[in-house]
């Protein structure tokens, strides 16, 4: 099927035939529009166009500032210093006009807020880095022009926000806040109840009204013309509201994330849309569709409550169980494996996996190592932990506890060293990568839970710091650039590159890498224990004999028995080995 049958047959399954008939010839238009105006990337249908070397790092546009420069000058200019060769990619978290949630609430979909800079900041630093921008279409702030000319009735958008008149069913609708799921607004009819899943100042846009849709596609066309080259479908799976259902992962809503999909496909091949859905694992897996369709990558969210569990029970069983399930649906499509975020750790996505009795202990966790629980609305009322909000860092090891600081380096880089080796592509928050403690003061101060693990810096501190070999940003950072260089120098580390998770010791988490052509092995270990572990490795029949050299890690952690690889590795311990390509430097 064409681009164009694919267009009309996703409008005919979200509107039916008749208003399918109406809008085509609108997307045309909006295609032709846009076709001229944007570099063509030259993917071949089907690729995913990632390889070993890709790693985004996730950061807000105002995450570095100095006296004298706007801050996505600033951040551009300390990533050109300190990231060129190890991350390939940034995602720019909103840096939109916006009024509330850190971003999220925008008021403008086309502009950059007065305060980080301007359009010019933003595609200067696509020229060094593969950007990720944020679509933020389910909701729209409050304040926005958009909402204020629906409000005053204006023609042109009218239906153009969800408002609910009289009393319908919503008692299954699914939500992620513990806040009113409805607020009234004065609007120029009289008073309008207007759905707002996750704040008062977020009003939910109304796609079932084609209007909307058309607007948010031009926005998405917009976006790569200014440099993105990955598009972040936020809260997507909200998308779609039909009072008397749980308003989550509707069939429209999945239809509509496939009309991008063949929109983008059809005018900036090579663009990714990620999905970011915070919801149980096999309901997060279908935005892949059929592994041609819908989303280029999802977000992994059963990773970071996994690997912290790991940690905290010094054992990597269930990690290791649910990471040996993981099949995608083509070579096409791959995992955003990501451990830390400007949001906290989703409990949800955990659900099914580990047990209510081991979520407990995460959030008990949470909460001892000086962290915050956000909590979310249950249909009978009640409220349940939706996430956990704390930095990875102070999540892995307590602010309070009396530990050496090598210790506490250690383990937060075996956990991201998990992260880094399974397929997919890397996702690394500013604050994991730079060695960050969390900020309950700022927390505190906003009454923001979030906030917690959201501390903005000043490029004079960093650079201070990154400079003293002896302190916890330089050895968080050096750690991880290591890592990343070594991940980049094999094709066994691609995004589709097969991967077998190894039973055995169960304080490892062990994977086998292999290149798509068979030339490359990688063996990865990490100690998720406290607990030194001496133990052989057997990594299957058919690498047998096989000869492996250390290429992350101590030499002397390694001896080659005719059994298979035996290693002896100290606690929270990192070891990767190599067999086939070339030797290390």
């Amino acid at each position: 099927m064409d681009a164009a049958d694919l267009v009309s047959d996703h409008l005919v399954a979200i509107y039916g035939p008749e208003v399918a008939a109406t809008v085509r010839p609108k997307i045309d238009e909006l295609l032709a529009r846009w076709r001229n105006r944007l570099p063509a990337a030259g993917t071949p249908p089907g690729a995913l166009p990632l390889t070993e070397r890709d790693s985004l790092l996730i950061t807000y546009a105002d995450q570095v500032s100095e006296p004298g420069a706007s801050p996505l000058h600033t951040l551009g200019a300390f990533a050109t210093r300190h990231l060129e060769g190890v991350v390939s990619g940034i995602h720019l978290l909103p840096f939109y006009p916006w009024t509330s949630d850190d971003g999220f609430s925008v008021k403008d979909y086309y502009g950059v807020d007065p305060a980080f800079g301007t359009w010019d900041d933003v595609r200067a630093l696509s020229r060094r880095f593969a950007l990720m921008f944020d679509a933020v279409f389910n909701h729209m702030s409050a304040q926005s022009d958009w909402f204020r000319r629906f409000a005053d009735g204006d023609p042109a958008f009218h239906d153009f926000f969800v408002s609910v008149d009289g009393e319908p069913d919503l008692t299954r609708v699914i939500r992620p806040r513990a806040l009113p799921l409805l607020t009234e607004f004065a609007c120029a009819a009289g008073p309008r109840k207007i759905w707002t899943t996750f704040s008062a100042d977020q009003v939910d846009l109304n796609v079932k009204n084609p209007a909307v849709l058309l607007a948010l596609l031009d926005a998405l066309l917009f976006y790569i013309e200014q440099g993105a080259r990955f598009i972040r479908l936020d809260a997507i799976a909200f998308l779609w509201k039909d009072p008397g259902t749980c308003c989550l992962h509707l069939p429209q809503t999945h239809r509509t994330v496939q009309l991008m999909r063949a929109v983008v496909d059809a005018v900036a091949p090579g663009v990714m849309l990620v999905t970011e859905t915070n919801v149980p694992h096999v309901d997060n897996l279908s935005y892949f569709g059929n592994g041609t369709n819908e989303a280029h990558l999802v977000y992994n969210f059963a990773l970071p409550p996994l690997v912290l569990h790991s940690f905290a029970t010094g054992d990597a069983r269930k990690l290791t169980e649910w990471a040996r399930t993981l099949e995608l649906p083509g070579s096409g499509v791959a995992l955003f494996n990501f451990l830390a975020s400007h949001d906290g750790i989703g409990v949800n996505p955990a659900r099914g996996i580990l047990t209510d009795a081991e979520i407990d202990a995460l959030v008990a966790r949470t909460i001892e190592h000086g962290g915050l629980i956000s909590y979310k609305h249950l249909p009978d009322g009640g409220r349940a932990p939706y996430e956990m909000n704390i930095n990875f860092f102070d999540a892995l090891s307590n602010p309070a506890a009396a530990e050496p600081q090598a210790t506490q380096v250690s383990r937060t880089l075996c956990a991201h060293a998990i992260q880094l080796v399974l397929a997919g592509l890397p996702g690394i928050y500013f604050h994991s990568l730079l060695g960050s403690r969390g900020d309950p003061a700022g927390a505190a101060a906003s009454g923001i839970p979030r906030r917690i693990n959201r501390e903005k810096n000043g490029r004079e501190e960093l650079e201070r710091e990154l400079a003293d070999s002896g302190s916890r940003r330089a050895q968080v950072f050096a750690g991880f650039r290591e890592m990343l260089q070594a991940r980049g120098g094999s094709a066994a580390f691609h995004p589709a590159a097969p991967q077998e998770i190894i039973s055995g010791d169960p304080r490892l988490f062990v994977v086998l890498r292999s290149s798509t052509d068979g030339a490359e092995h990688r063996l990865c270990l990490q100690n998720v224990s406290a607990e030194t572990v001496t133990t052989v490795v057997t990594p299957g029949t058919a690498h047998a004999g096989r000869r492996w050299r250390v290429v992350l890690g101590r030499t002397g952690a390694l001896v080659l028995t005719d059994d298979g690889v035996q290693v002896a590795l100290q606690p929270y311990e990192v070891l990767w080995a190599g067999s086939g390509g070339q030797a290390p430097s």
